[in-house]
C-alpha cells in the first residue's frame, strides 16, 4: 500500500488541469483522473485506497452535486471538494448540505488546491502522528505511576489517563501504538489486582477505603435534596467510564458537568450484589439479615433485583430521616422504555426519582448469545461506539432532552462496568457452585490460586454465605472461569465476550456524574 495520498478529480474539462496535475505529482501526491461522474463512481468502487475526491460542479450528464449525492451513499466519510465556475448561493448551500469538506472557484490556484489538502487530508494524519508521538511520551509517565505503589485515588487517575489515551488512539490507525496501549492496559489490571486483593478486605471491615456500592446513594445523591430541585437518578446498568466519556459530549450539548466523581463496585462486581447494595445503603450480608424476604442467594431460584425500589425507600427514611416523594422506576424492555419516556415530565413533581436503565446490561449478555452483536461489538472501540449510537436514539435520551428544559438535577452512574474476557481459568465444583463466569461461589471449589482473589469468610467482606462452607472466588484480569466440561467449545464461545463480576479497573471503577441543564 503506497505512503502517497490518493486523489480521484472528476471534471469535464480535465485537460485543461494538466499544469495543476502536474504541480501535485510534483508535492509526491497520486492523482487519478476521470471526465464524468459515472467514470468517477466505478473508481471509487474498484479503489478502496482514494484519500479525497474533487469533484467538478457542472459536468454534462450527472452533474456534480447527483454524483455527490452517490458517493455519499458508497463513500459516507471519504472528503469531498467542489470545484465551481458557480458562486451561486443556492449552489453552494446545496452542496455544503450534502457533506462537502471544502469548495474551490474555478481557475483553481495550485496553491489554493494545496492549502485545502493539507487541510483536510494531512491535517488528519498529522493529528494522528502527534497523538500518537504523545503517547509515547506519556507511556514512560503512566508506568511508573502503576509501579509506584498508588492508592485507590492514584487508580482512577491511571485508568483515566489509559480510557484518554484509548479514545484518542481510537481515531489513529496506529495500531501498533493501541497494541502497546492494550499492553499497558492489561499491566495496569495485573496490579490493580494485586492491590484490592490485598486491600479490599480491610476496606469493608474497617471503612478506610474509596467510597463503595453502599454509600453511593447517601454520599452523592441524598445530599442534593437540600436544595429543593427534583433529583433524577439514572442507573446505566454496566455502564464502564469510557462508555461515559464516549456519550460525554451528547449529554453536554444540553447539561453541565456540575461534577464529575467515582466509587468502587463491591465484589462480586455483578448486578444482585452491587445494585442491592446501592439502593439498600448497606453490604449484602446485612441485607441478607435486614430483609431475609428480599434476599436470594446464588443458588436459589427466583429474580434478584426485584426489591430494590422497597430497599431504597427503606434507605431513604433511614438516612434522610424526613418525607421524600420518591419514585423508583426500572426499564427492561421497549415497553418500559416508551413509558419513561412519555412520562419524563412527570418525575419534576417528584423530590427524588430513581430510574434503572438495563440495556448496556443486556447488551453486554447478549454479546456473547447473539451473532450480529458479536460482530457490531467484536471489541472495545466497537463496544463504545455501539454504547454512543444506542444512547443517541434511545428513549432515554429523549427523556433527558424534556427534562433539559426544566429545573432539575440530575445523578448518572452505574452499578458496575465490564471487561473483555481473554483467558479462561479452570474451576470445579459441586451443582450448586454459581454460573457467573468472573465469580463462582460454592463449597469444595477447586480452582488456581494465583488467578484468584478468595473470600474463605464471606462474612469478612459483606457478603452472605449460602452454606456454612461456601467459599467465594474472583477472577482477575481478563480471566473467565470454565468447568473442565466441552472445555474447548466454551473457551472458544465466551473468549472476547464482556464479562462482569471479577476484580479489574474496567468492572470496578464507575462514574458518578452530577448534571444540570444549560438553560437553568
Amino acid at each position: 500500500m503506497s505512503d502517497k495520498i490518493k486523489i480521484l478529480w472528476a471534471d469535464d474539462e480535465i485537460d485543461l488541469l494538466k499544469p495543476q496535475l502536474f504541480f501535485l505529482e510534483k508535492k509526491g501526491y497520486d492523482v487519478v483522473t476521470v471526465s464524468n461522474g459515472h467514470d468517477a463512481l466505478d473508481v471509487l468502487e474498484e479503489d478502496n485506497e482514494i484519500d479525497i475526491v474533487f469533484l467538478d460542479e457542472s459536468m454534462p450528464g450527472l452533474t456534480g452535486l447527483e454524483t455527490l449525492a452517490r458517493i455519499k451513499v458508497k463513500r459516507p466519510n471519504i472528503p469531498i471538494v467542489m470545484i465551481t465556475k458557480n458562486e451561486a448561493e443556492n449552489i453552494m448551500e446545496e452542496a455544503i448540505g450534502s457533506q462537502i469538506d471544502d469548495y474551490l472557484i474555478k481557475p483553481v490556484n495550485p496553491n489554493q488546491i494545496l492549502l485545502t489538502l493539507k487541510k483536510i487530508v494531512d491535517n488528519k494524519r498529522l493529528v494522528s502522528e502527534k497523538t500518537a508521538t504523545d503517547y509515547q511520551q506519556e507511556f514512560r509517565n503512566i508506568a511508573m505511576e502503576i509501579n509506584s505503589g498508588p492508592d485507590y485515588i492514584g487508580w482512577v487517575d491511571i485508568y483515566k489517563k489509559i480510557i484518554s489515551w484509548e479514545l484518542r488512539l481510537d481515531d489513529s490507525n496506529n495500531q501498533q501504538m493501541k497494541e502497546i496501549l492494550n499492553m499497558q492496559k492489561e499491566e495496569a489490571n495485573k496490579e490493580f489486582f494485586k492491590y484490592v486483593s490485598k486491600n479490599y478486605t480491610d476496606w469493608i471491615k474497617k471503612g478506610n477505603g474509596p467510597r463503595t456500592s453502599q454509600n453511593l446513594l447517601k454520599d452523592k445523591v441524598f445530599p442534593l435534596f437540600s436544595n429543593g430541585k427534583p433529583t433524577i437518578l439514572i442507573l446505566m446498568d454496566n455502564l464502564r467510564f469510557d462508555q461515559w466519556k464516549i456519550i460525554e459530549p451528547v449529554i453536554t450539548e444540553l447539561y453541565r458537568i456540575e461534577e464529575e466523581d467515582f466509587f468502587y463496585s463491591i465484589l462480586p462486581t455483578a448486578t444482585q450484589y452491587s445494585r442491592n447494595s446501592i439502593f439498600a445503603g448497606i453490604m449484602p450480608v446485612e441485607i441478607q439479615k435486614r430483609f431475609p424476604d428480599y434476599w436470594l442467594n446464588d443458588n436459589e431460584e427466583g429474580g434478584k433485583n426485584m426489591k430494590e425500589g422497597e430497599m431504597m425507600t427503606d434507605q431513604i427514611k433511614r438516612v434522610v430521616k424526613k418525607d421524600i416523594k420518591s419514585d423508583y422506576i426500572k426499564v427492561t424492555n421497549v415497553q418500559g422504555a416508551r413509558q419513561l419516556q412519555d412520562n419524563a415530565l412527570n418525575y419534576v413533581n417528584n423530590d427524588f426519582t430513581a430510574v434503572v436503565y438495563n440495556f448496556i446490561d443486556m447488551l453486554s449478555h447478549s454479546r456473547t448469545e447473539m451473532e450480529v452483536l458479536k460482530e457490531l461489538a467484536g471489541d472495545e472501540k466497537a463496544y463504545r461506539s455501539l454504547t454512543k449510537s444506542w444512547f443517541i436514539n434511545s428513549p432515554l435520551w429523549v427523556m433527558m432532552q424534556k427534562l433539559a428544559e426544566r429545573d432539575i438535577q440530575i445523578v448518572v452512574t452505574t452499578d458496575h462496568g465490564t471487561i473483555r474476557v481473554k483467558n479462561s481459568s479452570k474451576v470445579v465444583g459441586d451443582r450448586e457452585t454459581t454460573a457467573n463466569l468472573r465469580y463462582k461461589v460454592g463449597r469444595n471449589l477447586q480452582y488456581d490460586r494465583k488467578d484468584v482473589f478468595e473470600a474463605k469468610n464471606p462474612f469478612e467482606i459483606g457478603l452472605p454465605s449460602p452454606n456454612m462452607s461456601s467459599t467465594f472466588i474472583f477472577a482477575k484480569e481478563d480471566l473467565f472461569f470454565l468447568y473442565p466440561n466441552n472445555f474447548t467449545y466454551f473457551n472458544n464461545f465466551f473468549r472476547d465476550t464482556f464479562q462482569h463480576g471479577g476484580i479489574s479497573l474496567e468492572e470496578m471503577i464507575c462514574p458518578v456524574i452530577r448534571l444540570v441543564p444549560k438553560t437553568k
